[in-house]
């Protein structure tokens, strides 16, 4: 920030906790490390396997490299703090994970946008489905998320950058662009504008054609045979979990920023704030690399070649 004279920023939610912030580092840290094993396996198997390179898994793939990237955002500043004693961040590098995550929840959100209408196509034209969702339209359109995703929030984060502070104690574990703009001496009529219309974009943008996808293919499932359920189903659960998880995850981090907590427990405090950033990268490759038979039995025949050779000789 040009015109501030804050250098730093002080993250006030972290407190002393002795020898526990040892056991606290190792669990977030394997936590990490799993997130990033998972998310890059399953995004090899499906850049690799010529089999994975359809629309559905076009849009995995970008959800898994979005899992990626938001962890990458959070975890080695929370890794740091958890072993200091002095919780405190340079501004440039607050602002460069602010631009992390919230690019990050703007990116999944639409994710799982285009993939509840990828789900429609699938299930309520499946003859026209290879016309109406080619490979190259499924590209299109996860360049297309990550172009608007990174487009819309740089100009919210140029707005915060100028601003001029009064004070540099953020509420939270983690740097928050609404946090750091409550801190500013002048006004942020602009902010507040651009950021309520910029939430109302998001939501408008991505919970259309989720709301008009599954009232779709609920119509569908009322009217169609059994078996025409029990795909809608199979196909449908894993993204509706993500969605809902991710939905509510997103719904705590807002409530516990925008209003006063203070009386709630400080443990409860923290698991809403870091709910989505935690959770859903953890759940979403374990949930579609279990449900999605596909993925599968290729990931089975990834980790376990010789299971598989078996089973073959013995049919």
């Amino acid at each position: 920030m040009m015109n501030s004279t804050v250098y730093h920023f002080v993250l006030s939610t972290y407190v002393d906790v002795g020898n526990l912030k040892y056991l606290f580092f190792s669990l977030t840290a394997l936590l990490y490390l799993t997130i990033i094993v998972l998310n890059m396996f399953l995004v090899a198997v499906i850049c690799v396997h010529r089999s994975l390179h359809e629309p559905m898994y076009v849009f995995l793939c970008s959800l898994f490299v979005s899992e990626v990237y938001g962890s990458t955002g959070l975890f080695p500043l929370l890794l740091v703090q958890l072993l200091s004693d002095v919780h405190t961040v340079s501004v440039s590098f607050c602002f460069l994970q602010i631009f992390c995550l919230f690019t990050y929840a703007q990116a999944e959100f639409c994710n799982l946008a285009i993939m509840s209408y990828d789900r429609y196509l699938a299930i309520c034209h499946p003859l026209q489905y290879n016309t109406l969702m080619t490979f190259n339209k499924a590209v299109i359109c996860v360049c297309v998320i990550w172009v608007f995703s990174l487009t819309k929030f740089l100009i919210s984060l140029s707005l915060s950058v100028t601003l001029p502070l009064c004070g540099n104690v953020i509420h939270s574990l983690y740097c928050h662009n609404y946090l750091v703009v409550k801190l500013a001496c002048s006004d942020t009529k602009v902010n507040n504008i651009y950021g309520v219309f910029g939430t109302i974009l998001t939501v408008m943008v991505s919970l259309l054609p989720i709301v008009y996808s599954y009232c779709k293919i609920l119509q569908v499932c009322f009217s169609g045979s059994t078996q025409t359920r029990r795909k809608a189903v199979s196909t449908c659960a894993p993204h509706l979990a993500s969605l809902i998880n991710f939905s509510f995850g997103c719904m705590f981090e807002i409530l516990q920023a925008r209003f006063d907590t203070a009386s709630m427990p400080s443990m409860l405090r923290i698991i809403m704030s870091l709910y989505f950033l935690l959770i859903q990268p953890a759940l979403n490759p374990i949930m579609y690399g279990l449900q999605l038979s596909k993925i599968r039995k290729i990931c089975k025949h990834v980790l376990c070649p010789g299971v598989l050779s078996k089973d073959k000789e013995t049919l």
